[in-house]
């Protein structure tokens, strides 16, 4: 499962990357249009905020990946041996159960109800539901995440 997770790793952290890149360059143009051409573009800032949900969403991901989420670790750190194994598979079925209930469950139940109703965005006319999947794939994210550590820690 390590490999798959590296890979993973390698991709959602390139796509991170992209997504940064053009949230910097969407961002330099809406700047540019507004002070220099004063003419703003219309676009820019809808691009931004959907780019934002992205980064965030997709951050998060990576980041519970990376075990590098916001954790409270007073009590892990107390702990050794068994107990600290206890703990350390609540504390992962927990999050697993969030994030496919949560993120997954009802993230998918978001996209589907968005394109359902046909929403668009009000500036680039795009179906909300595409913005919205940003929640589901991070649940999935997590979800792979979360069981790679949960497999790692029930091994012997």
């Amino acid at each position: 499962m390590e490999p798959l997770r590296h890979l993973v790793d390698k991709a959602l952290s390139a796509m991170l990357v992209a997504i940064m890149a053009l949230l910097v360059v969407d961002v330099l143009w809406q700047v540019f249009t507004r002070f220099v051409l004063n003419n703003p573009s219309s676009y820019t800032e809808e691009i931004a905020r959907y780019l934002m949900i992205w980064v965030g969403l997709l951050g998060a991901g990576y980041a519970a990946g990376k075990k590098m989420h916001v954790a409270v670790d007073l009590l892990p750190r107390k702990l050794t041996g068994r107990s600290a194994r206890s703990l350390a598979v609540a504390i992962h079925t927990c999050t697993l159960l969030f994030a496919l209930a949560v993120l997954v469950g009802g993230g998918t139940r978001l996209v589907w109800t968005m394109l359902y109703l046909g929403q668009t965005s009000a500036g680039l006319q795009i179906p909300l539901g595409y913005v919205y999947l940003a929640v589901p794939l991070s649940g999935l994210l997590i979800t792979f995440y979360t069981m790679c550590d949960l497999t790692r820690t029930l091994r012997p």
